[in-house]
């Protein structure tokens, strides 16, 4: 399996379905090693543990993390399931960007930003990796947040392990449409 597919694979096990391979997950979101590799075997999807490695370790968006002991894998961020990543509140910058295809302005503009199926809204420190995810989903545009102002009103804002930055969802009075 390539590089790319395992990947997406992984993101699809570890964040969404991990009863798509008979999985045990715990309530962090960690997964045995040794039982998603024997899983991925009896689905007849072949991949070594070296495989597996590199693709968290080569990762472009560093999606996934194999524990110190390398006995478990989890992604760091993204899950529709509901797990704790531990996360630990923190103070964001003053700024921070969403990527978002142009289509969905309209509802923005109207609700605000939505965790929808996540357990948090995705938010960037750099404009370029915003307008990359917005592209995912369409024509891309890049809102900039007002975090101070989230801040102040109570907001609460985690750093993934992958410096994904997380919130609940975002009021639009917070976005600012350029």
């Amino acid at each position: 399996m390539n590089k790319k597919k395992l990947s997406k694979f992984l993101s699809f096990v570890l964040r969404h379905k991990p009863e798509a391979l008979g999985l045990k997950m715990d309530k962090n979101g960690w997964v045995n090693l040794d039982e998603l590799l024997e899983k991925m075997q009896t689905a007849g999807k072949t991949v070594s543990r070296k495989e597996i490695e590199l693709v968290v370790q080569t990762n472009d968006k560093q999606r996934f993390t194999i524990d110190n002991e390398k006995n478990r894998i989890r992604a760091n961020q993204g899950h529709s399931i509901k797990v704790n990543l531990e996360l630990q509140e923190r103070v964001p910058p003053a700024i921070l960007y969403h990527g978002t295809a142009y289509k969905n302005l309209k509802d923005i503009k109207a609700k605000g930003l939505k965790k929808m199926k996540r357990q948090h809204v995705h938010l960037s420190k750099d404009h370029h990796i915003a307008k990359s995810v917005g592209a995912r989903h369409g024509v891309p545009t890049v809102l900039k947040i007002d975090c101070l102002g989230m801040l102040e009103n109570g907001s609460k804002f985690y750093l993934s392990k992958n410096n994904v930055w997380l919130t609940n969802d975002v009021p639009a009075k917070f976005i600012i449409f350029e």
